[in-house]
């Protein structure tokens, strides 16, 4: 089933993603790579394609898990939890009507 990571960032992220995002992306591209990565992003923190140092408020990644539990087991390990980016994770079931 696919699931919803919402995540939320703690005021003035930009520092820690920057150093946290290589390895954030990889897990990333290994979703994809198996198949299982439906879409992923940022949420910028003004209205622009690139923020600069406004920096971001959250990500957003849907993927497929074999269960929510798989799916929270995943999203509490992520790099950028590890680095103390995310404020706050909510994972939710999600089921994909379009396109």
């Amino acid at each position: 089933m696919w699931y919803a990571i919402i995540s939320e960032d703690i005021e003035d992220s930009l520092e820690k993603r920057l150093a946290a995002r290589p390895d954030h992306v990889a897990r990333l591209t290994a979703l994809r790579d198996e198949g299982r990565l439906l879409i992923a992003g940022p949420h910028p923190a003004v209205d622009a394609p690139d923020p600069g140092p406004a920096g971001f408020t959250g990500s957003l990644v849907v993927a497929e898990f074999d269960s929510l539990e798989d799916a929270r087991a995943w999203a509490d390990s992520d790099p950028y939890v590890e680095a103390g980016v995310y404020e706050q994770v909510t994972v939710k079931p999600y089921i994909r009507v379009l396109p």
